[in-house]
């Protein structure tokens, strides 16, 4: 028995929810980071061009396409036309079996770290511990060197409030979580930050490394110019959670009368801004940790896990007062900010299953985090770390990408750009220039298109991360397989009749 569609109590619960999903731990460690390779404050200068080319039409084109099906990503793309089916599902499903598999697990990191914070469990040589004692990494891809329990024990829980959220209707799980979730990420940023500016050391290296530009590192008559610029969209369309089916579906959720371009700018812009603003915590630490220890602050820096498992610890040794409070902090945020996307992940599949097969959320979720759970495991091992590099790195570069290009043809050229623009202008809010026609079939997928074309050609030219190419073959080729073909399976499953009839207003006026 099919369930009736639930909506979101508020606007302002849609859009803490649409934003809680699109901050996640990226833009902690990840922006900041690129930041400081790109030039510094002059990176927002092509970070900001990407959000408005890029990020923003894209948000606005997979908010119209939930709004005006009120469907899943499969749903939707199958009354555009049945061939396109299989595409609804990848998004989805690479969101739930290529992400949430291996970012629960990062979750749990974060969690066993909380409780380390309360005595310093780490100890002075973090990465040693990081690396060695706690997740034990194994030499090569293909030694799984058996299951690291407190990672596991981790991973069970985080997929356990996961699930307790996702098993409510949507206006008393997501919402009512995201409503506490995102005030208190909020909350506790702006404490980290405050923290943070007030360390010795601090405030310089926000200066010189953080708000200096370099103009010289985003030229675009350079090839490292021109790679910080493609680099900068990549990271928008990362950041704000697009290709995953998350934000068709949260759209999918909302009432008639709406102002969809409206919340897509809210949207892109208070994720963006919590980068910015996370981003001087971070500097702000790092500086004071390489001031404390007398390095130099390109010494002290890193990307990726390492920073906020490795750096982090580190600064977090150096405090002269309340380390562990520090820490408990930290960690606290990244858990808010982990969980907070990781629902909206689960949501997208459980919704695409939801409607699909006409069960009720309570058993999708129930048996979609049942085989979470179970997925997670590989990434518990030993091997795990270096497993997730491979997948993260095919999902982010490819899957991602590829769904992103054809998304922009199908609502772009097939069912007509403008068509879709007539559906927003109709819903109320701020109305949608024809500029964005061109931005969605020439300029994104034009984007869109150079970024894989050149992943692609960093893979040709070199092995990556030096990883044995069977084994790129078998965990990074194999995930994008595997996706793709349970995408095509799940699209041979027939759709009840009445679901692919949905009647649209015959309004014809453009402006």
């Amino acid at each position: 028995m099919s369930e009736k569609r639930s909506l979101w109590g508020s606007k302002v619960g849609f859009l803490l929810a649409a934003i809680g999903s699109a901050v996640g731990l990226g833009n902690i460690w990840r922006f900041s980071y690129m930041a400081y390779e790109n030039g510094g404050g002059a990176f927002l200068i092509p970070y900001l061009t990407a959000l408005l080319c890029t990020g923003l039409p894209l948000m606005i084109l997979e908010y119209a396409l939930g709004h005006r099906e009120k469907a899943s990503p499969p749903l939707a793309f199958a009354r555009i036309h049945h061939l396109w089916e299989p595409l609804g599902w990848w998004m989805p499903v690479v969101a739930f079996s290529g992400i949430t598999f291996f970012y629960t697990v990062i979750i749990s990191w974060c969690m066993n770290y909380f409780c380390l914070s309360f005595n310093l469990g780490w100890g002075a040589d973090t990465q040693a511990f990081f690396f060695n004692r706690f997740l034990r990494v194994s030499d090569s891809p293909f030694v799984l060197g058996g299951i690291r329990w407190p990672i596991l024990a981790g991973t069970v829980l985080t997929w356990l409030i996961c699930w307790s959220i996702c098993y409510r209707d949507v206006r008393h799980g997501i919402e009512k979580a995201s409503t506490i979730f995102m005030p208190l990420l909020v909350v506790l940023t702006l404490i980290l930050v405050g923290w943070s500016l007030r360390l010795d050391g601090a405030l310089d290296a926000v200066k010189e490394y953080y708000l200096k530009a370099d103009l010289s590192k985003i030229s675009l008559f350079t090839a490292a110019g021109r790679k910080v610029w493609v680099a900068a969209f990549g990271q928008i369309f990362f950041t704000l959670s697009l290709g995953f089916g998350i934000m068709i579906t949260y759209a999918s959720y909302l009432p008639k009368k709406t102002d969809i371009t409206g919340n897509a700018l809210v949207t892109c812009f208070l994720n963006c801004l919590y980068s910015v603003i996370a981003g001087f915590a971070v500097f702000g630490t790092i500086g004071f940790m390489a001031k404390a220890k007398g390095v130099p602050f390109e010494e002290a820096i890193t990307g990726g896990p390492g920073l906020a498992f490795v750096v982090y610890p580190e600064a977090i040794n150096q405090l002269p007062l309340l380390n562990h409070i520090f820490g408990v902090l930290f960690f606290l945020v990244l858990i808010v900010a982990g969980i907070s996307s990781m629902i909206s992940l689960i949501e997208a599949f459980s919704c695409s299953v939801c409607d699909k097969f006409s069960i009720s959320r309570k058993k999708a979720s129930s048996v979609i985090c049942g085989i979470g759970l179970f997925g997670s495991i590989l990434f518990t091992t030993r091997a795990g770390l270096l497993i997730l590099d491979i997948v993260d790195h095919f999902i982010n570069n490819y899957a991602l990408i590829l769904g992103g290009i054809v998304e922009c043809v199908v609502v772009g050229w097939l069912l007509k750009s403008q068509v879709m623009r007539r559906h927003v202008n109709k819903s109320g809010g701020l109305r949608l220039l024809p500029l964005w026609d061109i931005s969605v079939r020439f300029i994104t997928p034009g984007i869109l298109f150079i970024i894989v074309s050149g992943a692609l050609l960093g893979d040709f030219s070199a092995a990556y991360g030096n990883y044995p190419v069977n084994a790129l073959l078998l965990y990074g080729g194999g995930v994008l397989f595997f996706t793709w073909l349970t995408a095509f399976v799940l699209s041979h499953f027939p759709w009840k009749s009445e679901k692919l009839k949905v009647k649209h207003d015959p309004d014809k006026s453009l402006f």
